[in-house]
């Protein structure tokens, strides 16, 4: 078991923090934020050591940094990290530009140091069985597909909305499709190039709760892409990612092969079920992901958010723990950091694509993740 410490105290690290219920190999000793206080909050909730983050750093009790920073300060945070010469894991994404990811690839490299990134969700029940039926032939080969993320936003909870819509920060490309283009990716393998458009629908957003509720910001960033990717064994998906929704009544993703169609669930979750269907105008055939280990329902709190189910499967979590069973037996991890940068690359050549209305062939290329079996699990539940 590794030693864990972690660098930002916000909402998600509770959801981290509660992964030590579910893995067998997940042991948080420490924690560290640019705001003390909310270092000795979670160090007085978690019964662990609250640090500065240099001290942090400097830990020779800590052998893993578990980064849930901003986005914009993941690239300065892994790289400290880095160097410091520990082995890191990163909330999604990889950091806000291509060029900083490959540096810190090249650094962890170089360092023979693990690089692990969200989102692991894609190793949860809903991603693997749909994998599985994939594989199986069952459905042909598939050639399209399309996906959709769409909402009204954020501000409306979230009591400090205006980072999500930054300039070349914010915005629905960075937040959500780190899910959707890695569950892509873990399903068809590595992308070769996109195009897409862009829109900002709304100037001004006001906040509608929290102590700046009513506190009207400026819009900074498109909020709405339609995006058209293909992959590199020629399948191509359409998509669309929005802020600007108030409602829809679509399936998050939906892959379409020669003797079949397949509805993956929810990439920003865990469970299921996969439904599937090999005739014109037949039935869908619903695939249960409550007998697997990542796939059972654990939460109740419907967020209110359209086409999600009010109970859900949140492993979070697991991406770190099956990297440290891959340290301890010097082997490669699912959520490493080839497929993060891939990703990046496709967010950003999404944005640029957008920005200069041309279509962007992207600079990486990775492995597609290995299938994450009920057995490979087996070795890091309790």
């Amino acid at each position: 078991m590794k030693n864990i410490g972690l660098i930002g105290c916000g909402n998600i690290a509770e959801t981290y923090f509660r992964s030590q219920e579910y893995f067998n190999n997940i042991k948080f000793i420490s924690c560290a934020d640019i705001n003390d206080d909310s270092s000795k909050l979670c160090a007085e909730k978690y019964n662990i050591k609250a640090q500065s983050v240099e001290d942090l750093l400097n830990d020779k009790n800590v052998d893993i940094i578990l980064n849930l920073t901003i986005p914009s300060a993941h690239y300065e945070v892994i790289k400290k990290t880095l160097i410091a010469g520990k082995h890191t894991y990163c909330e999604k994404p990889l950091s806000i530009s291509f060029d900083e990811g490959k540096e810190l690839l090249d650094i962890a490299e170089k360092k023979n140091l693990y690089l692990g990134n969200a989102p692991d969700t894609f190793l949860g029940g809903g991603g693997q069985l749909s994998r599985e039926l994939i594989d199986s032939g069952s459905l042909g080969e598939i050639r399209l597909g399309n996906f959709i993320f769409a909402s009204p936003g954020l501000e409306s909870w979230h009591p400090n909305p205006e980072p999500w819509f930054f300039n070349n920060v914010g915005g629905p490309v960075i937040d959500m499709c780190p899910y959707f283009f890695t569950m892509l990716v873990h399903l068809l393998g590595p992308a070769k190039s996109v195009s897409s458009i862009a829109t900002t629908v709304h100037q001004h957003r006001i906040i509608g709760s929290g102590p700046k509720k009513g506190k009207k910001f400026k819009v900074e960033t498109p909020t709405s892409y339609l995006i058209n990717i293909e992959f590199c064994n020629g399948v191509l998906v359409e998509g669309l990612v929005s802020f600007d929704v108030i409602n829809h009544n679509r399936n998050h993703m939906e892959l379409y092969g020669t003797k079949g169609s397949i509805i993956v669930p929810d990439p920003n979750m865990f469970g299921g079920p996969v439904q599937t269907s090999s005739t014109e105008a037949g039935e869908w055939t619903k695939h249960s992901t409550e007998k697997m280990q990542l796939g059972k329902n654990n939460i109740q709190n419907h967020s209110g958010r359209s086409n999600e189910s009010s109970e859900q499967s949140n492993y979070r979590g697991v991406g770190l723990s099956e990297m440290i069973h891959a340290m301890e037996n010097n082997t490669n991890h699912r959520c490493n950091g080839k497929l993060a940068l891939h990703v990046l690359d496709l967010i950003e050549s999404t944005m640029i694509s957008a920005r200069n209305n041309n279509r962007v062939t992207l600079r990486s290329i990775c492995d597609k993740p290995i299938a994450f079996t009920e057995k490979d699990i087996c070795k890091i539940i309790k």
